[in-house]
């Protein structure tokens, strides 16, 4: 949410500069994320002065052009060709001289010395809309006679810089949504150490003019509106708002529409409560019922599209049909247009869920829907409708034609929440004081219903929704206090704890630790997910999706199932802006729904599991001088990963390896526990549907881990020790041939079955097909290290195991040795 530095000065006397005042929004709990400077004309028309037409004349070399002096004050003349039909002499005009930059949206202009037509010309003489100050095209502005030659355009239009404030409002904050919030926490947080107060516009004027148009309301659903209030105004003219109404707007990112939707907007954003305003003249049978519609009732809304209504969706209606979705959206044939001359404002309190649950429904997030799903102050309504209704009638004319229109059947209380003065203490780590804490609540408009040696008994305003226990009350002491303010202490009292071995975040840290020295970069994705991308899948079928009840958006509607799809959407990401080339890991939860009802078993009714996930797509090496360009592939990730479990203890031997079937691989290897058949890894080729849906063009290698059991099963993992061997290695090579189906899996087995005392490792190290080789043959160049750790070992003994790995090859591949 923005707000307006300048604005926001109307309500509270400060002397701190935007980036003082941050500081102290950040202090207490409106964290500030931006501070922009914003001119209220597009370069602050910086270089234009006011000038005096002195002579005027046509040009000599054209029938549509005319040759002008202009005097721009301290004795400075210029000569300028205008172009404009109502340039004379004698006129006040607005001269941007050689190096003022005018703008046309993204557009810009540079004002240059030059010769027109063979005439010197050494400025312009501008248009409204040239400079940005209105959007008459016809011809140059004709100022006042009193207008000064030589003041600065600037000064005579009093234009005036102002800042945006961007504050990152977290949702228990509803009460800081607007400028009235924000200077009432701003009061009370300097209110520590000066006298200081913000104040509130006055509406004590508010009265009826007439009665002449009174429209009354029936709410038949007060569980869902539980106040609203109206009031009519008649014979309004619609037009353009005043520029100090446009610049407020202009400056929080709002654009300005006419001058009762603008007020609308203005008293939003002052107060906090939204309003609405009907076309009087279209509210059919002259009556407004809040009542909800039949399931299917098609309702077309302000941006022209025709939506379906939800039974539960509540409407603002006329005697015949609905006029707006209440607290979210408008109906396009209800809303003020140029024509309206008679309307009927309207200011609500509606209740969060149902707004919330509409606003979703629909896909709709509003300026009031905002603010109605966090919650608004029902004891605000009439406030906001006499402000707007007052500045209605300044700005716009007209006559408030009736009374206000109040249903607000239940009252909101104030909330009752009892203190005491040792868990402030407590909680906060400092003694503030009985008369600190109640001058703070003051402050905050918390009031002291009653007061004991042990503490308060506070009544707190129904605005401040996030306010309702004990420990809230501590919060608000503690943030106008000032975190910074509570010292800390010279000894720090803890518990010492033993923890689980191994300790779980000391592994991930020494993988990612790993990871990130290989080039690898950490991810984090969001663990809402849609769920619709689980459609139609066998290992991530749809029906094991945990589905939130109540979803933020139908793009967050579900718990992801695996971390593949926030990866590929960082890699799609990354792509699009010219960096291709990654190596991603993240840790992550991953959820599963187990298809039970979850009214039988809540808690039994979900599983969730910690994965990690690698990532490589690209180029494994870029092109330099030393190294040329090399893809990443398949084997690159396998290597990767094999590292990690071996770093971890696992003897990679020892897995059981098949082909992966999951259907994200169009290739891939899964890596098992042998005997339990325990899945800890697989690894593979994205398959190229997945690179279409993603708009991916190269390659992307993904592995999963199963992060959780492998931490189970790494607790068996033994660290054994022997001494560095005395004797030499020997290496033999063999190069066979055999058919295409053979892996070098099978030729490892068997030299392993064959020497067990002597083998120390066997390694694959060139594979060969082409000329030479029969079609259906291949060639693999596997290496054999034996080593006896008692003696050197001779020759004779090692040909004597080269001859028995040759003999079993021969026997159960069909391999052949090449010469």
């Amino acid at each position: 949410m923005k707000i307006s530095y300048n604005w926001l000065k109307e309500y509270i006397d400060i002397d701190l500069s935007p980036e003082e005042l941050a500081e102290v929004l950040t202090d207490t709990g409106l964290e500030v994320s931006s501070i922009e400077e914003v001119e209220s004309i597009k370069g602050g028309l910086e270089g234009m002065v006011i000038g005096q037409v002195l002579t005027c004349e046509p040009h000599p070399d054209s029938d549509h052009l005319s040759k002008t002096t202009v005097d721009i004050g301290g004795g400075c003349v210029l000569p300028v060709i205008c172009g404009a039909p109502n340039v004379a002499a004698g006129q006040k005009v607005v001269v941007a001289t050689v190096g003022a930059t005018l703008y046309d949206g993204d557009k810009e202009f540079k004002i240059k010395k030059a010769k027109i037509r063979g005439e010197v010309s050494e400025g312009m003489i501008c248009s409204e809309k040239e400079i940005g100050v209105g959007t008459d095209t016809s011809g140059i502005i004709v100022l006042p006679e009193n207008a000064v030659s030589g003041t600065k355009a600037k000064d005579f239009y009093n234009l005036e810089s102002d800042y945006a404030i961007e504050i990152d409002l977290t949702p228990n904050r509803i009460d800081g949504a607007s400028h009235i919030g924000v200077a009432r926490d701003v009061a009370a947080f300097l209110k520590q150490t000066k006298d200081i107060a913000y104040k509130r516009p006055s509406v004590e004027g508010f009265e009826p003019d007439n009665q002449q148009l009174t429209i009354p309301v029936e709410v038949l659903n007060p569980e869902a509106c539980p106040r609203y209030s109206g009031v009519t105004i008649s014979n309004i003219e619609i037009a353009d708002s005043p520029g100090w109404l446009q610049n407020r707007l202009k400056v929080i990112g709002l654009t300005p529409i006419n001058n009762v939707v603008d007020i609308t907007n203005y008293v939003l954003f002052e107060t906090g409560q939204p309003l609405h305003a009907f076309d009087a003249d279209e509210i059919k049978g002259g009556k407004v019922i809040v009542r909800t519609m039949p399931k299917g009732t098609r309702f077309v809304t302000l941006d022209e599209v025709v939506r379906e209504l939800d039974e539960k969706d509540l409407m603002i209606c006329n005697a015949e049909e609905g006029m707006c979705i209440g607290g979210v959206f408008g109906g396009v044939r209800s809303g003020v247009k140029n024509t309206t001359k008679n309307i009927f404002l309207e200011s609500a309190c509606f209740d969060p869920v149902f707004i919330r649950r509409t606003a979703h429904r629909h896909g709709l997030n509003t300026d009031a829907s905002f603010r109605f799903e966090r919650g608004t102050d029902p004891n605000g309504v009439i406030y906001a409708l006499k402000r707007a209704a007052l500045l209605i009638k300044e700005i716009a004319g007209g006559t408030i034609s009736s009374e206000i229109v109040d249903i607000y059947p239940n009252p909101v209380n104030d909330f009752k929440v009892e203190v005491t003065y040792n868990n402030i203490t407590r909680l906060i780590g400092k003694d503030l004081g009985a008369e600190k804490i109640k001058g703070i609540l003051a402050s905050l408009e918390i009031k002291i219903e009653s007061e004991n040696e042990r503490g308060l008994s506070l009544m707190v305003p129904p605005y401040r929704v996030d306010v309702k226990r004990e420990v809230d009350i501590i919060e608000e002491v503690l943030r106008i206090y000032g975190y910074n303010n509570v010292e800390i202490p010279a000894s720090v009292k803890s518990s010492l704890q033993t923890s689980v071995k191994p300790d779980p975040n000391k592994l991930k840290n020494t993988i990612a630790e790993m990871l990130t020295s290989q080039g690898f970069n950490e991810i984090w994705s969001n663990s809402l997910t849609k769920a619709s991308v689980y459609e139609g899948m066998k290992d991530y079928s749809e029906n094991r999706t945990v589905k939130l009840y109540n979803p933020l958006s139908s793009d967050l509607n579900g718990m992801r199932q695996t971390l593949f799809f926030g990866g590929m959407e960082s890699i799609a990401y990354n792509a699009n802006r010219q960096n291709p080339h990654l190596r991603f890991y993240e840790f992550g939860n991953c959820y599963f729904s187990k298809g039970v009802k979850y009214e039988d078993n809540p808690a039994g009714n979900f599983r969730e599991e910690e994965h990690l996930g690698l990532f490589v797509t690209g180029n494994k090496e870029v092109a330099n001088w030393v190294t040329p360009e090399q893809q990443a592939s398949f084997f690159q990730l396998k290597t990767y990963s094999e590292n990690i479990l071996s770093r971890l203890g696992f003897n990679i031997e020892g897995f059981d390896t098949t082909e992966s079937e999951n259907e994200l691989f169009s290739e891939g290897l899964t890596y098992s526990l042998p005997g339990k058949n325990i899945k800890l890894l697989e690894v593979g080729i994205v398959a190229t549907k997945w690179l279409k849906k993603f708009d991916i063009e190269n390659p992307v290698f993904y592995a999963d881990f199963d992060w959780g059991q492998v931490l189970f099963e790494q607790k068996n993992n033994k660290i054994a020790f022997a001494e560095l061997p005395k004797y030499p290695a020997v290496r033999r090579d063999l190069a066979l041939l055999v058919d295409k189906n053979i892996q070098f899996k099978s030729i490892k087995d068997i030299a392993c079955k064959v020497e067990k005392q002597l083998l120390r490792e066997v390694s694959l190290f060139d594979v060969y097909e082409g000329k030479g080789i029969p079609e259906e043959k291949k060639s693999y160049a596997v290496s054999f290290i034996l080593r006896d750790d008692n003696k050197t070992l001779k020759d004779k003994q090692i040909d004597k195991v080269m001859q028995k790995f040759i003999s079993r090859f021969e026997k159960e591949l069909g391999a052949q040795v090449r010469k």
